[in-house]
């Protein structure tokens, strides 16, 4: 059975870096629904989808919705660094600090998941 890890660094500048972030998300589903292990993490500048995403008037709202349950965190440090630690904070999306502030993304490979990158 895939693991697979789902990291979206897109920023949300621009209309690329919203389908990638839908992507990733959308894979992220296909992954669960075929009955695979798979799991998203928001890092870098893709923490701030969390705040976009979380906003219930966004096109994509219901698809972040569909798919809380696969997400792991977002960096604490890049959520502080892109000012949305905050919106973070406030949303059910935890921090993720386990390597400097940052997720460990050889935790996830030694788990054996195959780290995807958006």
């Amino acid at each position: 059975m895939p693991k697979a890890a789902l990291v979206i660094l897109a920023d949300t500048d621009t209309p690329e870096g919203l389908g990638r972030a839908v992507n990733a998300l959308t894979s992220a589903k296909e992954f669960r629904d075929a009955g695979d292990d798979a799991l998203i993490v928001f890092d870098g500048a893709g923490t701030k989808w969390v705040a976009e995403l979380s906003d219930p008037e966004h096109q994509y709202h219901q698809l972040l919705a569909d798919t809380q349950d696969l997400v792991e965190g977002a960096c604490a440090y890049c959520s502080s660094a892109f000012g949305v630690r905050e919106q973070v904070e406030q949303s059910p999306v935890p921090l993720l600090e386990e390597y400097e502030g940052h997720p460990s993304l050889r935790r996830l490979i030694s788990d054996g998941y195959e780290v995807v990158t958006f």
